[in-house]
């Protein structure tokens, strides 16, 4: 006869190996995600011509936890018609992002969530483009553009950046704040990148936020200092570390 207790203890294990294949999964998942900003870059080179780099950034998260890798996105938990502030406190001075919620929510709310587990804190900005775009990308907690959250949010807000020119590209401007993500719909995660110069891009990159003019004087010196190696792309020269990232109401 199977005690109660005897009882507990199955189904604990049965909701622990419930939870393991879950785990499993969304990992698989997301190492099947690219988190870049563009599928293609031209870099202008001395000589004159140009190389086009596709940099396909594969990886997991470090700061998984079991339950958000089982789950998926967080619960919306903010007010869908505030302003909220994403205030990053970094070596190179104070980057404070305006973010509306009612343009972006679920965008919002995943910040606002992952800033309050202190996600970003200690994370570096790993990467800075200074030709053909113009973009300093962070939100990656192993610095190596590998990392993601563990779960996707949709895109929002795409039809604020206007009818796509003959290219196929529309223009975000300098100050902007966007989602980075695989090129295809529905697969933006923690990684976002601050425009710091008007460049030019596919309308696929959700925009959710405009930074202030400090920070943007801020990122800009980043972004003048130009990449690692004297290239288009690559790390910034100058190092850049959110050492404190926080989400609030304004």
């Amino acid at each position: 006869m199977v005690t109660s207790d005897q009882r507990r203890r199955q189904l604990a294990r049965d909701k622990y190996a419930r939870q393991q294949q879950r785990r499993a999964e969304a990992q698989r998942k997301t190492k099947r995600r690219n988190t870049v900003i563009a599928a293609s870059l031209a870099v202008v080179l001395a000589a004159g011509g140009a190389v086009y780099a596709s940099v396909q950034l594969l990886g997991d998260d470090a700061k998984n936890t079991e339950n958000e890798a089982a789950t998926g996105e967080p619960k919306m938990g903010i007010e869908a018609e505030g302003t909220y502030a994403f205030a990053l406190k970094t070596n190179e001075g104070d980057v404070t992002v305006e973010m509306d919620a009612a343009k972006t929510p679920r965008t919002v709310n995943s910040f606002k969530h992952l800033a309050d587990k202190k996600y970003f804190d200690g994370t570096k900005c790993h990467r800075l483009t200074t030709a053909g775009i113009f973009v300093l990308q962070c939100g990656d907690p192993e610095g190596t553009g590998m990392g993601g959250p563990g779960y996707t949010i949709p895109d929002e807000n795409l039809d604020s950046l206007g009818k796509p020119g003959a290219d196929g590209k529309v223009v975000y401007k300098a100050g902007t704040v966007a989602m980075a993500n695989t090129g295809q719909p529905g697969t933006g995660g923690s990684q976002f990148f601050l425009v710091y110069k008007d460049s030019p891009l596919p309308p696929q990159y959700t925009p959710f936020g405009t930074i202030d003019a400090a920070g943007l004087a801020a990122v800009q010196k980043v972004g003048a200092a130009g990449a690692d190696g004297g290239q288009g792309d690559g790390a910034p020269k100058k190092p850049v570390t959110i050492e404190k990232a926080t989400v609030t109401k304004k």
